[in-house]
């Protein structure tokens, strides 16, 4: 039976069973796999060495520079993630959308205490702005979806009249993103300055929204052409901000530089844009060749929240008593790397027939529902 076309139209037919989509479990995977290697290269190779450039490790780099997507791909399938368990119809949905916001930021806070190196109190990482935004759930449900996508456009100018506002410098390196003594404190790292603040990442967490209702009614064309609107925005943009009688306006909010601290509106763009067509691409796959629940790929989404917390502590912190700190030689940290990855693919297959016992999601059904 063919679903809703959209979550407010109203049926006499009896819905179908829900069945969680896989084939979104192992793009999470595949962006704890990107995470991974992001933040585990950056931490342990020591650089290229006297009279070497970073060009002369491509594939360190490289994966390096892939490591870009893992946030928006969070962030966005936090938003798929939401709309479909809107769709499913569960007791008290509100209420489950709001305690388990809450558990995430409160998650986010500890990683805060346990990464001192990295953190301060009030920083403001990607588990915060997950939270922040499922907790607002409820609200973005009762929207319809063309309005959800007016406040995506709203937050991208937002995004540049807030850092025009606060005069956020560019690049924003993590002494700024954690320093909570500016005027504002932490909710000015929250609205504008930490590393994933909601201007602009609530736009990501809105299309995912949107894209989870697309799927919700199989329609992942329309998910596909909403990522390429924002790649377009984004490289158009940023084609305008080049022009030498562009606007002030124009050129801070379509800058392109490295990094996305802090991210522009052609930054967002294009991340997002990116993320959405790959959102679309996995959910029709699924509904050409569903992907086994025992995928490797699969398993290691299915633990992503675990894993996040884990590497950050593991690799940020505890790295540095035995000298691995930017220590390693690039191959060094590469066999770190997969190794890390290869035996959280191991550990999580068994893991996955006792319901991930004891790890971060487990947790967080536990005390949210």
């Amino acid at each position: 039976m063919r679903p809703d076309p959209s979550p407010t139209a109203v049926t006499v037919s009896t819905p179908r069973p829900s069945r969680r989509l896989l084939a979104l479990d192992a793009l999470r995977g595949i962006a704890v796999f990107l995470m991974i290697e992001q933040h585990v290269g950056i931490w342990l190779w020591h650089g290229p060495g006297p009279g070497e450039r970073q060009l002369d490790y491509p594939l360190l780099v490289g994966f390096n520079a892939l490591g870009g997507m893992a946030a928006p791909l969070f962030v966005s399938l936090a938003g798929v993630g939401s709309a479909l368990f809107v769709a499913a119809g569960r007791p008290r949905t509100d209420v489950t959308l709001v305690r388990r916001g809450l558990v995430l930021m409160l998650f986010g806070l500890a990683l805060n205490f346990l990464t001192p190196s990295w953190f301060s109190w009030g920083s403001w990482f990607v588990l915060h702005m997950m939270g922040f935004a499922m907790a607002l759930a409820p609200v973005w449900r009762r929207l319809p979806t063309p309005v959800l996508l007016l406040g995506c456009a709203c937050v991208l100018i937002s995004t540049v009249a807030v850092q025009l506002w606060l005069n956020t410098p560019i690049p924003l390196d993590n002494p700024r993103m954690r320093d909570t003594s500016l005027p504002g404190g932490p909710l000015r790292l929250a609205l504008a300055e930490g590393q994933f603040p909601i201007l602009p990442w609530l736009c990501f967490y809105l299309a995912g929204f949107c894209a989870g209702r697309f799927i919700k009614a199989e329609r992942h064309g329309r998910i596909a052409l909403l990522g390429a609107c924002f790649v377009a925005v984004g490289g158009g943009g940023h084609l305008l901000a080049r022009a030498p009688v562009a606007h002030p306006w124009i050129q801070r909010g379509f800058e392109l530089h490295l990094g996305f601290y802090p991210a522009s509106v052609a930054i967002a763009g294009l991340l997002l844009g990116g993320a959405l067509l790959l959102i679309a691409f996995v959910a029709w796959l699924e509904t050409r060749r569903p992907i086994a629940d025992d995928h490797p790929l699969v398993t290691l989404g299915r633990i992503s929240l675990t894993l996040l917390m884990l590497h950050v502590v593991l690799f940020r912190e505890l790295s540095r008593p035995i000298h691995w700190w930017r220590g390693l030689s690039a191959n060094a940290a590469l066999a770190v790397i997969f190794g890390f990855v290869i035996l959280s693919i191991l550990a999580s297959r068994p893991w996955q027939r006792v319901g991930y016992r004891f790890g971060a999601e487990w947790l967080l059904r536990k005390i949210a529902g």
